[in-house]
């Protein structure tokens, strides 16, 4: 047992070579190799033009010109959406000339969407004119999601959430906990590769 105790243990790492202080921390005992950091354009510019970011982007992009024709989105529009996971939704608002967009998500991903809590928006009341998610069915507390939404946009413009496709009860539900808009809109479209339930709603005056 001593012995045991006193051997050095056998690494792929002589415990003669030179220290490297600035040498990142090693993937295994046996990778001794710096990791290779991508500058975050280079690494944006590689996840930017990969396929399934396109797939995505090319599903959003259709989806929000349909609003447009509904009169609830204009180039001057003050967009928020949230948990916007790696940026497609406001990526392909910029890409049909939204101006003025902003994607939050409990983790940044620069420079499209920045770290805040959707459960607590950072954003003074009634700071935008339109806000969306596709992730409401993902939210912790679905109803705290929607005040805050509803809290941030002016009073007369909208909310728009995309959720799994479901029938007129569900519909009803999930607008229900909106309780200072009024449903405007329902329709099923195609996004990220599946059918949604697409709801606006348009923010009361009280």
């Amino acid at each position: 047992m001593v012995i045991m105790i006193l051997q050095t243990p056998k690494t792929c790492i002589s415990p003669e070579a030179p220290s490297k202080p600035h040498t990142h921390f090693p993937r295994s005992t046996c990778d001794s190799s710096p990791r290779k950091h991508l500058p975050l354009p280079k690494k944006n510019a590689r996840l930017w033009s990969s396929k399934a970011w396109t797939s995505r982007l090319s599903s959003f992009s259709s989806y929000f010109p349909r609003f447009r024709d509904l009169g609830s989105l204009r180039n001057h529009t003050k967009a928020l959406c949230l948990s916007a996971g790696a940026g497609h939704a406001p990526m392909a608002m910029a890409h049909i000339r939204l101006y003025d967009v902003t994607a939050v998500e409990l983790v940044d991903s620069l420079p499209l969407v920045r770290r805040a809590d959707p459960h607590n928006l950072p954003f003074f009341d009634g700071a935008f004119d339109f806000t969306f998610t596709a992730h409401l069915d993902d939210a912790l507390f679905p109803w705290r999601v929607v005040e805050e939404m509803e809290r941030t946009v002016r009073r007369g413009r909208f909310c728009v959430v995309a959720v799994d496709e479901c029938g007129g009860g569900d519909v009803r539900e999930i607008a229900r906990l909106f309780l200072k808009s009024k449903l405007v809109d329902v329709a099923i479209v195609t996004l990220e590769g599946s059918e949604r339930t697409s709801i606006l709603l348009k923010v009361q005056d009280f």
